[in-house]
């Protein structure tokens, strides 16, 4: 194995040569806002021989990367059904973030990619994608955090995405050696190890378990392998490492279920609630309903305020209101899914708005007039008022009881 430490703006792209059942790998690091790092991956793919290709993307990455993905096939309600709204919203928010970033700097994020992209294709070589998807990680990275810290992780997301006008010049020097998505949870992650773990070493040896799998099928003589230089070490490390691939995959792309406290919490909320329900109306029928009303007026307020903060329709805050008091006593139901379902089906996103998506994503007020990404704050915001909401009414609850 040899090794070339150098600088990755002013000096040739770090490599690390690794040799993985009698295939030569070429592990080149990348620096994501470089032009260095795309005259790099060029210089490599037109003056050296490979048989194939890989990039650190994942099948969803590369399609937003390469503008091939269709946002025309989006089926919102399929989406709320399933609870990945407020995934979709912070995948459009790591999006809005690298664009930002292209627009500040002049070089797109991941321009190295592309340019692996091109150059492979001109050159007749196989392109593997072996990032893991991108879906995965994210989930598998809320489960990582406190229960506590998932919504402050996800409002702080999608707020950077729509607030901030540019991007650091200490972030931009992060992302000249470390990893798109790593940089963009750094506030997080350097509170907590976990978090490192489940953006940068999980991936190491996800894409060495993709690697392995392709070289023993394929067997190539010759690979180029385009990273980003945070995982250059790591991913060589891992690469040398006796592991089983297949099994390493299952591991890596399986989503842990949520812990038994977070499983009952919600339940245990609506057991508490009930309860001081029925402790009021044995005390007195006024008791009792007064504190139904108390526990309707908060519910509704708070979660048609986060309806009218996301601009949704007037049909919208009023099925707000209506809902979250109800919803809020059924676990298995969130207002945020009920209030995007109506905004969707009164003000349904039409071909401008998916066509306008990438292009007007930075601009925060866009957010607020195109359709789709409307839907997608009322989803955060109502699920925001409505989980605010339940404990505020549940503490006035007990509060007239004591």
């Amino acid at each position: 194995m040899t090794d070339q430490d150098t600088d990755t703006q002013g000096a040739p792209a770090p490599r690390r040569c690794v040799q993985v059942n009698g295939t030569e790998v070429v592990l080149l690091g990348t620096a994501h806002v470089s032009q260095r790092s795309v005259d790099d991956v060029r210089e490599a793919l037109s003056s050296e021989d490979y048989d194939a290709v890989a990039v650190e993307l994942c099948e969803p990455r590369y399609q937003r990367l390469t503008g091939t993905d269709d946002w025309g096939d989006i089926d919102l309600f399929r989406i709320i059904r399933s609870g990945r709204t407020g995934m979709v919203a912070a995948q459009l928010a790591l999006t809005a973030y690298q664009k930002r970033l292209a627009d500040q700097l002049g070089v797109e994020p991941g321009a190295e990619m592309k340019t692996a992209i091109a150059e492979a294709d001109a050159g007749g070589q196989a392109l593997w994608l072996i990032d893991r998807n991108i879906g995965i990680t994210l989930k598998r990275l809320v489960r990582t955090v406190p229960w506590y810290q998932r919504w402050p992780l996800m409002m702080g997301i999608i707020t950077t995405a729509m607030t901030r006008s540019e991007v650091e010049a200490d972030e931009i020097e992060n992302l000249k050696e470390g990893d798109m998505l790593e940089n963009t949870f750094s506030e997080f992650a350097e509170r907590s190890p976990k978090l490192y773990n489940t953006l940068v070493a999980e991936r190491d040896r996800y894409m060495a378990a993709r690697l392995r799998t392709h070289i023993a099928s394929e067997r190539p003589r010759r690979l180029l392998v385009v990273v980003g230089a945070g995982h250059l070490q790591g991913l060589a490390e891992q690469l040398e490492a006796d592991t089983d691939p297949k099994a390493e995959r299952e591991r890596l792309e399986a989503v842990p279920p949520p812990g038994r406290f977070i499983r009952w919490l919600p339940w245990i909320i609506v057991a508490v609630i009930l309860t001081g329900f029925a402790i009021g109306f044995a005390r007195s029928p006024e008791l009792g309903w007064r504190l139904v009303g108390d526990w309707v007026l908060i519910n509704g307020t708070l979660t048609a305020i986060g309806a009218a903060l996301a601009r949704a329709h007037a049909v919208t805050i009023i099925g707000a209101f209506a809902a979250a008091p109800l919803t809020s006593l059924n676990p298995t139901v969130g207002a945020g899914m009920v209030t995007a379902a109506i905004q969707t089906a009164v003000r349904p996103p039409v071909m401008r708005d998916f066509q306008e998506l990438r292009e007007h994503i930075t601009e925060a007020r866009y957010w607020w007039t195109n359709r789709l990404t409307r839907v997608l704050l009322v989803f955060v915001f109502c699920t925001a008022g409505s989980a605010a909401a339940t404990y505020i009414a549940g503490f006035r609850i007990f509060g007239q009881l004591l």
